[in-house]
């Protein structure tokens, strides 16, 4: 009986044609035949490529492991593949007469290895095939994760065009900020925005204890960008609307200082407040958006129901206020508003305590 250490070894080989046929643009799944230890053949997802619905990666294994054996069938072999096999891909295996088929992650649409259905399990065919699931089951999910991710991130951008005039920040500059890795909404189609997009958060924590979320609305200022609040999102009892200016954090970028004024700000946030929450929320800001935050309620008075102040937890993180910035090109809003404010946001304890306020400004029992 293989070992599992054997079997994540294969499991390995087989990630790495998954990788390739990724980079080909192609669903990432990849096969390896093995027969007594020794590696026959690899296959991996080419039906793009190749003009062929057939062309599965386990299918290609299966013929290129043929073709090195001299034989169609394949007595003796195991084959190792990324994703739960379909009913085709299945089929040709149980038509090969392998010994043995080892999977990694489960495919809950198609997969005819339990999933769906267990063609290895049917008592009228004449073969039996062992059939084991889950090994490296995570990293196999992972890479086609990150693969459907990708694609669905390219379709939003060409579905948002960006304007000729703008710029707009590689989302791979915010990789490495774990602690802010919420789902992004956008919105491109406001009369004020002009055709940028904005990106904002929108999370809701725990219902408190009465059942109620205040909302609020996190307001960073110049110099600034949504990560500032990235402590307070989520928090219990509150739902967080965070957005990033135009110019700042993950928000489209005008190459010109020209296009940055906070009155212009001020009526993008109001259309955009009418859109997401036309109740009154919180209005919790940083003490650098404490201009804009008063232009806000100065306009709509009747929108917050009370305006915070947010302290500072006193921490500098360099990477985090750099990220939004690959060069100079991207910094037409720091020129226009200001510069870096370098500041960390509330720490976890000054969060809970800014959302007991929020809260109570509500009316609702503070959590």
């Amino acid at each position: 009986m293989p070992s599992q250490t054997d079997d994540a070894h294969w499991m390995a080989l087989a990630l790495a044609e998954a990788r390739l046929a990724a980079e080909a643009g192609e669903v990432p799944v990849g096969a390896v035949l093995v027969k007594d230890g020794q590696l026959i053949a690899t296959g991996r997802n080419t039906p793009v490529a190749q003009h062929d619905p057939s062309a599965h990666a386990e299918i290609n294994a299966l013929r290129a492991g043929a073709a090195a054996l001299g034989n169609y069938r394949l007595d003796g072999c195991e084959l190792f593949v990324t994703l739960e096999p379909c009913a085709m891909c299945a089929g040709a295996m149980l038509h090969s007469r392998l010994a043995r088929v080892v999977f990694g992650a489960a495919d809950p649409k198609t997969g005819a290895a339990g999933s769906v259905l267990d063609l290895f399990a049917e008592p009228r065919l004449n073969h039996r095939t062992q059939v084991q699931g889950g090994v490296l089951a995570e990293e196999c999910a992972g890479v086609l994760q990150g693969f459907f991710q990708q694609r669905r991130s390219v379709a939003r951008e060409q579905a948002e065009p960006l304007r000729d005039d703008a710029l707009r920040t590689p989302l791979e500059r915010f990789a490495a900020l774990g602690d802010y890795a919420f789902a992004p909404h956008h919105v491109q189609d406001l009369p004020g925005l002009h055709g940028w997009r904005l990106h904002y958060v929108d999370e809701e924590g725990a219902p408190g204890e009465d059942g109620h979320l205040a909302s609020c609305l996190c307001l960073h200022g110049p110099g600034e960008w949504g990560y500032f609040f990235r402590h307070l999102v989520g928090a219990q009892g509150v739902r967080t609307l965070v957005p990033d200016l135009i110019g700042f954090g993950k928000s489209d970028k005008p190459k010109r200082e020209a296009a940055h004024r906070l009155e212009w700000h001020r009526d993008v946030l109001l259309e955009w407040l009418d859109r997401v929450q036309p109740q009154p929320v919180v209005l919790v800001h940083s003490a650098a958006a404490t201009e804009l935050a008063s232009l806000l309620q100065a306009a709509a008075a009747g929108r917050f129901a009370a305006a915070i102040v947010t302290p500072d937890g006193g921490e500098r993180i360099k990477d985090a206020w750099r990220a939004p910035y690959p060069d100079r090109g991207y910094e037409a809003a720091l020129r226009a508003l200001g510069p870096l404010a370098w500041s960390s946001g509330p720490t976890p304890a000054q969060a809970t305590a800014l959302a007991r306020s929020a809260r109570n400004a509500m009316g609702y029992s503070a959590s």
